[in-house]
């Protein structure tokens, strides 16, 4: 359960976009009074609803944005643009370790993305990737009603980057289900993993997931490999206009092995910002030109 740096939503990779969802709508006060109620007597259905719901969210048609990414590894930091669009998502390296890039660099990395202009099936290749990681997060959406048993933990208010500011959320703990079976290997890391969830328990949404392996975790069958003990992850995501939802930040912190042999390691906190609303019908050559202009307007901003 991971995300890599978007797709949005390899081994790690499908791991990484296996968690990757989230979050909270508007509340009244009275009536989030009364779902609070019933998610304390009940919080297995307010899971289940919420499911249904962030199912149904994600087979709308969703707004598009353009926002800015940082991912921060042992290795150092990497800053992008991405501008989403229906063919897939275009993103373009500005910055490394908070310094804009040379003009080498920059020549480079827009010579990289502009294979997918010039050549569809780089761009079909990718826009596949893409519904893959979509495919895999919403198996693992699927499963949490029946993979977890949850209890109710108490109330606490939305934040910056959690839900929106002010609203209500309800605290679940999460641990496994005993009786629940994977149906397959993306569903396995779920039998291992504690934590919690804080749930809008009127919008039917969750503002953020916080999961732990309590033990290792092996996936097919332990021939491809596993997952160490100890590994963790944190997703949140904020309302960022017109009742839309997005990622605000992900920390990832897994090791492993792949097919026994392969060490696995993955350690990262990403965070996202300057959320920009952006025509739905974009395509993936003009999300590129889009972003370039955009990118002389952020080398004047701080990184």
């Amino acid at each position: 359960m991971v995300v890599n740096s978007i797709s949005r939503s390899s081994i790690g990779d499908s791991i990484a976009h296996s968690i990757v969802w989230i979050l909270l709508l508007t509340a009244a006060s009275f009536a989030g009074q009364q779902a609070t109620v019933s998610a304390y007597r009940d919080p297995a259905e307010l899971v289940r609803k919420t499911v249904q719901n962030e199912i149904k969210a994600a087979n709308d048609d969703a707004a598009h944005f353009l926002f800015r990414s940082t991912k921060t590894t042992p290795q150092g930091s990497t800053t992008r643009l991405y501008v989403e669009t229906r063919e897939a998502t275009a993103g373009l390296v500005i910055a490394y370790n908070g310094k804009p890039l040379t003009r080498e660099q920059r020549q480079a990395e827009e010579e990289r993305v502009q294979r997918f202009v010039s050549n569809p099936e780089e761009l079909k290749k990718k826009r596949e990737q893409e519904r893959t990681n979509a495919e895999h997060t919403m198996r693992i959406v699927r499963a949490l009603p029946d993979a977890f048993l949850f209890e109710y933990a108490g109330e606490e208010p939305g934040s910056a980057g959690i839900g929106r500011a002010g609203a209500t959320l309800v605290r679940l703990n999460f641990r496994p289900n005993p009786r629940y079976q994977p149906p397959s290997r993306v569903e396995e890391v779920l039998t291992g993993m504690q934590g919690w969830v804080l749930v809008d328990s009127v919008g039917y949404r969750i503002a953020s997931i916080d999961g732990t392996l309590f033990k290792t975790v092996s996936f097919g069958w332990g021939i491809l490999g596993h997952l160490d003990r100890g590994g963790r992850f944190v997703v949140h995501q904020q309302e960022v206009g017109d009742n839309s939802w997005e990622i605000s930040s992900m920390d990832l912190s897994f090791t492993g092995k792949i097919l026994l042999v392969k060490n696995l390691s993955i350690s990262s906190k990403e965070t996202f910002s300057g959320f920009k609303r952006v025509p739905s019908n974009l395509t993936f050559a003009q999300a590129l030109e889009l972003l370039k202009k955009e990118e002389s307007t952020a080398a004047d901003s701080p990184l």
